[in-house]
């Protein structure tokens, strides 16, 4: 999207305000579960983990937490803490935060970054298929969501980092840092 067409912060936030991310809700877990259980076959219990953009109530956190990891987290509006910028990380999600980005190849450089060698970057994100439809996707209609990624922009994105590249499910990239 033209960055003069993004809301400003506050809007931005307004919206995220209304997102209910229930860790309790059961339904939310299983839209989660697309990522989660991929990414705990690649895991070790202990692990230690990034929830990169968290949002409100970090439900991801909450299950990968669950499954014995070591969550921290980040969200530039709900848990701002700079400190978990600071250090590496055996795997970092990022579910449904890739579409907001205002800098997504800087952002993609820093969670590389972020991950040891060997480590995995799972990210969900609804992906762009179809130009034809583009126009009336609903996904496109949300007005925090400023940058769309089909399949093939995550294999250049793999590509370009040096990782490797699974789609478990749809709308799911596991990147492993080789």
């Amino acid at each position: 999207m033209d960055p003069s067409c993004w809301l400003d912060e506050s809007r931005e936030r307004d919206i995220y305000d209304l997102h209910d991310n229930d860790p309790r809700d059961q339904g939310y877990r299983r839209f989660l579960s697309k990522l989660t259980y991929p990414l705990l076959e690649r895991l070790e219990p202990g692990d230690c983990g990034l929830d990169f953009g968290c949002g409100p109530g970090p439900a991801l956190a909450a299950v990968l937490t669950e499954a014995g990891m070591d969550m921290a987290l980040y969200d530039p509006f709900f848990y701002p803490e700079k400190s978990a910028l600071s250090r590496q990380y055996d795997f970092i999600t990022c579910t449904e935060v890739a579409e907001h980005l205002r800098r997504p190849a800087a952002i993609f450089r820093q969670l590389d970054e972020l991950l040891v060698p060997g480590g995995w970057l799972g990210i969900m994100t609804c992906f762009q298929t179809s130009d034809e439809r583009f126009a009336n996707w609903h996904y496109r209609r949300d007005p925090t969501h400023i940058v769309f990624y089909r399949q093939a922009t995550m294999e250049w994105l793999a590509k370009a980092h040096g990782w490797a590249l699974s789609i478990p499910a749809k709308d799911v990239a596991l990147f492993h840092k080789v």
